[in-house]
């Protein structure tokens, strides 16, 4: 899913492109990627693009006359911007086509679970109504980051996630940013220390930021079209089985759900392993509960040499 470094270089790319041109047109692929229906999507049409913003997750392209198109990727959902105007919409995974003097802004979905989507706002009082609420770090105090974090009882993995106490931040980067804090995932928000969560606030800054700088990089002046949840450059996303950067240990993960959290064991929790809820009970007395006691399973466990003597 794109996350807020991603999402802050859509919008700034989009800004040089649509702001201050109008929208000729807006053609939809599928019919169910428009989740409102008052005011009219034919509303949009022929007016003046104003400003184009990130709205924790979603983007937002503000008309003339206070209209809003607020466009959610959701996991899967991403933008392409195509130089000549009225391209074809892809036929299998294009949603919708917005069509400008320069060029044509197309809407895809990859995969079958159709999750994007897009929504009229008709003024301000519309448009709030799409903000999950969460606390904008990269704006925020320390003290302001606190309360939010501690607002409610959650671990703290989830608290970040949550997009009605921090704006912007997934599964990707909250990886990330609890590797860089040195913090378990699964530590319960009320329970760290006021230097955890001053490790944390700092963490939390210099990921989005570093990721962002990175991401506008690597973009130069073509459009983002490779926006993925998984880069390289990661710790620990993405990295499950692999070294970590920091000591070489193999990243471990805890699958729940459709998301997952990849983290460091030697870094982030003292060399303990957090059980995987469904393979934990699998193996249940034989699940190890440490990297040491990982390391002797995986060798009880492996041929021999054959070239040994």
């Amino acid at each position: 899913m794109p996350e807020l470094p991603d999402v802050t270089v859509y919008v700034e790319h989009l800004r040089t492109r649509i702001v201050g041109e109008p929208l000729r047109r807006v053609r939809l692929g599928s019919p169910f990627v428009l989740r409102s229906v008052t005011p009219p999507l034919g509303a949009a049409e022929s007016l003046p693009v104003r400003s184009v913003d990130r709205l924790g997750k979603r983007i937002v392209i503000t008309l003339d006359g206070g209209l809003s198109l607020v466009i959610h990727l959701m996991i899967a959902g991403r933008l392409r911007w195509r130089p000549s105007p009225g391209v074809r919409i892809p036929s299998r995974r294009g949603l919708a086509a917005f069509d400008f003097p320069g060029g044509t802004l197309l809407f895809t979905e990859e995969g079958g679970t159709k999750r994007a989507s897009l929504h009229v706002a008709g003024g301000a009082a519309a448009l709030r109504r799409h903000d999950p609420g969460g606390l904008e770090v990269l704006e925020a105090d320390a003290a302001a980051f606190r309360a939010s974090l501690v607002r409610e009882n959650h671990t703290v993995k989830r608290a970040l996630t949550d997009p009605r106490l921090f704006s912007g931040i997934g599964n990707a980067y909250s990886d990330e940013i609890l590797h860089a804090a040195g913090l378990s995932p699964l530590k319960w928000t009320t329970r760290l220390s006021g230097a955890e969560i001053d490790r944390l606030f700092q963490s939390a800054r210099a990921t989005l930021a570093d990721w962002t700088e990175r991401l506008r990089r690597e973009t130069g002046n073509r459009f983002p079209e490779k926006v993925t949840a998984f880069h390289g450059g990661m710790a620990v996303h993405g990295r499950y089985g692999r070294p970590c950067p920091t000591c070489g240990s193999p990243v471990q993960r805890i699958l729940y759900a459709s998301n997952e959290a990849n983290y460091c064991p030697r870094c982030q929790t003292g060399g303990r392993l957090l059980a995987d809820r469904s393979l934990s009970r699998l193996l249940g007395k034989d699940w190890p509960r440490s990297l040491d006691e990982l390391d002797d399973l995986t060798a009880s466990r492996r041929l021999p040499d054959p070239g040994a003597a």
